[in-house]
């Protein structure tokens, strides 16, 4: 079955709190089929910590989880999706485990339990040389104090909540816990000292590395998942990080030669953006936050640049130095928050080569701060890592001893290599994502995943460019919008984006409301101001769930942007400052300044989300629509984007069919379903537009049949003048306003009833 479009569904377990199982899909077979998608596309299905939210801990990959209703669930929720002529994706997580709760995974537990005699000691990278006795280090106590308050009780430790098993004939009548703990194949330390036992992924000790290079370590893990294609249940799967793997080529390779030639496989694989994706790699593509980056920043107005600069310089705050502060963030996310995967790295060098340097940690720091991209060791990017060195050496010549030693350890495929890459990924993403994009507060849209703020959107020509890149090179990849990770849904990034349009008045109101009601920190306000202006609702009633949103988020933004205060050491302080502030703008004379800047460019903001919407549902790749999507959406970062969706409401406006967005979804899906071919093999076409206003205007034709074009920059625009677009020979339809045009068509005619078009050609 052909792969032309999916839905993303978050399932959660009944311990979750608010579930959705399989049975809850089942439910919306029906809908999904109507509105028009060829395939459901789940997150993670297999048994997950108890109460999981998300799926991403999996505690036994060998099981599809009971919580969701288990093995018959699934297979009587494919069975009714093949009825409605749909086909099922799953999302899988090769590179951890959960390990919160070390009961919950029994192979983990035999880990613990019998130590390097475990039957799956090889499954997990242990880090045997960290202790002196060589037991496995798990930093999990609030101080190592408080191994002296350890329990016995029957064959495990207890302190608290916490459960740890204990290893045969270890456990002598009289001894304390303490002393019975001494003799366990691990060492229960204190969190705060930054070293751990085991790779895990990025700095979350609940997530434990998996071996997926050891082929009976994949084929464990790996034994629900082949059973999916051999019963064919499944026509293709999401990889989730894959780049933390030792090797993932390899593994992508074995994971091709278990699904099959013809299953669609897609990676989270994030790009930079002068990356390729390694066109050796045996998939499909990336699941989507490259094409993200280009369908929402093609709408980010490049005029507005230097006054949403000045506004940042304004606040004491050079954004001259971003880089610069990404450089930093980068060196110490490497020697404070992955300490110890650094110290693991510098003994495989000296394990390597038999000699150490005292700047050899500074050094490997230095080092990937210069690499851009998440991991250098694909074919693709032979260059990265020789030109990191050259620019490292040349700003610090007083490092190049230390990397000669390090490149002296790093012979192919060597243990070295392999470290070094995987601390490289973590790195990005704890120096990036996790705080960089939670400081930067130029235009907030663009600190997205897969997104590099420092360049202020995506021009038309490299916009078309990309398109028409991928779809020579990767016509199947999955094409987004908003997913589980997001910062922010793709509509609020729609209306935030408009900003750009806007400067100087956005520039007034700030200044106005700074006036009026001071933020605690200049930068941090600057910062919330763009997520409340994004979330504000248009007829600025603030319900008390939006207010807890805000305020959840709130707290999430500032901490990982560690500038006041941190998830480790909270400030209660400023926390309650900023906490008060927020309740200020919510209740004091802002809000209806707010409300009415809102409602001024709600035509604009709503235009570009439409806009973006088409351009992500028809340009080159498969489009997957993110649950709930199809109506306009608030959603902040998680665990906000994975609330409950209303289906109710949204059954209700595709009976309708008078929604704009809704509109947009079902119409270009359906002839997604209708024309196969013109969207997975018509190739790209950019069509430019003529005119005085032709600037407004990002037109395109997919194969010889469809013709998309959408309106941008509008807030700046006063009369469409002379615009037009020239169609090619033949009458064209719009599906979305129903009007038939032909020849040179005047962008006023065209967008006319939406700012978007979706013409079909419908003459012979």
């Amino acid at each position: 079955m052909s792969i032309l479009s999916t839905y993303r569904l978050q399932m959660r377990g009944a311990a979750s709190g608010e579930a959705f199982t399989f049975a809850d899909a089942e439910k919306l077979v029906d809908y999904l089929a109507e509105l028009g998608v060829s395939h459901l596309y789940l997150s993670p299905i297999l048994t997950a910590a108890e109460g999981s939210t998300h799926g991403y801990d999996v505690t036994d990959p060998t099981t599809i989880s009971a919580e969701l209703g288990g093995p018959e669930g699934f297979s009587q929720l494919v069975s009714t999706a093949r009825a409605a002529g749909l086909g099922v994706v799953v999302d899988i997580v090769p590179n951890h485990v959960g390990v919160d709760v070390p009961r919950q995974n029994a192979w983990w537990w035999d880990l613990l339990t019998h130590g390097r005699q475990s039957q799956y000691a090889s499954y997990f990278d242990i880090d045997w040389t960290l202790d002196p006795d060589g037991r496995i280090v798990l930093p999990v106590l609030g101080s190592d104090d408080d191994v002296a308050n350890l329990t016995v009780d029957g064959d495990t430790l207890r302190l608290g909540d916490l459960v740890y098993p204990i290893s045969p004939g270890t456990a002598d009548d009289g001894a304390s816990g303490a002393e019975v703990h001494d003799r366990q194949h691990y060492k229960l330390i204190g969190w705060r000292h930054n070293v751990c036992g085991y790779r895990r992924f990025f700095s979350i000790t609940s997530l434990a590395g998996l071996r997926q290079e050891d082929r009976a370590v994949f084929d464990a893990t790996h034994v629900e998942v082949k059973r999916w294609f051999d019963e064919g249940l499944v026509d293709g799967i999401r990889i989730d990080h894959p780049d933390g793997l030792s090797d993932p080529t390899s593994y992508l390779e074995w994971l091709r030669e278990l699904a099959g030639p013809q299953a669609w496989i897609v990676i989270e694989k994030i790009l930079a953006v002068d990356e390729p994706l390694d066109p050796s790699l045996p998939v499909a593509g990336t699941t989507g936050y490259d094409a993200l980056r280009e369908a929402g920043g093609v709408f980010v107005d490049p005029t507005g640049e230097p006054a949403l600069t000045e506004l940042i310089d304004s606040a004491g705050i050079d954004y001259a130095d971003m880089g610069l502060e990404a450089h930093r963030l980068k060196v110490q996310a490497v020697t404070v928050t992955l300490a110890s995967e650094l110290a693991r790295v510098r003994r495989a060098v000296v394990a390597t080569t038999g000699r150490d340097h005292d700047l050899l940690p500074e050094a490997v720091a230095e080092l990937l701060s210069h690499i851009g991209v998440y991991r250098s060791d694909y074919l693709s990017l032979p260059l990265v890592l020789p030109a990191a060195l050259a620019e490292t050496t040349t700003a610090r010549p007083d490092l190049a001893e230390p990397l000669t030693l390090l490149t002296a350890a790093l012979t192919p495929g060597s243990e070295v290599g392999v470290r070094l890459q995987q601390l490289c990924g973590a790195a990005t993403a704890k120096s990036m994502e996790d705080c960089l994009f939670y400081r930067d507060a130029r235009l907030v849209s663009l600190n997205e995943v897969g997104g590099e703020p420092e360049h202020f959107g995506v021009s038309a020509p490299e916009f078309h460019t990309r398109a028409q890149a991928r779809a020579t090179l990767w016509p199947s990849a999955m094409t987004t919008l908003s997913t589980h990770d997001t910062k922010r849904g793709e509509d609020v990034r729609a209306r935030i984006g408009v900003l750009s349009q806007v400067p100087s008045l956005w520039t007034e109101m700030v200044q106005g409301w700074e006036r009026a009601t001071p933020s605690p920190d200049p930068l941090t306000g600057l910062f919330l101001w763009q997520n409340i202006f994004g979330v504000w609702p248009v007829d600025g009633t603030v319900t008390d769930e939006l207010r807890d949103r805000l305020h959840a988020y709130t707290e999430k933004a500032i901490r990982e942007a560690a500038l006041h205060t941190t998830w480790n050491d909270p400030d209660s302080d400023f926390e309650g400052a900023v906490h008060g502030w927020i309740d200020s703008v919510l209740d004091g004379p802002v809000a209806a300044e707010l409300t009415a800047l809102v409602a001024r460019l709600d035509q604009h903001t709503r235009g570009d989300a439409l806009g973006q919407k088409l351009i992500a549902l028809t340009g080159p790749g498969v489009p997957d629509v993110y649950q709930g999507t199809e109506l306009w959406e608030d959603s902040l970062v998680d665990p906000d984007n994975r609330r409950a969706v209303d289906y109710r409401e949204r059954r209700t406006a595709l009976a309708d069919g008078s929604h704009p967005k809704m509109r947009v979804v079902t119409e270009a899906l359906k002839l997604r379903r209708e024309r196969p071919d013109t969207f997975l093999a018509g190739g790209y076409r950019p069509v430019p537009a003529d005119g005085t206003a032709a600037e407004h205007v990002v037109a395109y034709g997919r194969g010889t049949d469809v013709t998309v074009a959408v309106s941008r920059w509008t807030a700046r625009l006063t009369d469409w003048g002379n615009t037009s677009v020239t169609l090619a020979d033949g009458s064209w339809t719009d599906r979305l306003s129903g009007r038939t045009h032909s020849g040179s068509v005047p962008a006023a005619e065209l967008f006319g009833d939406l700012p978007v078009a979706l013409l079909v050609r419908t003459d012979a």
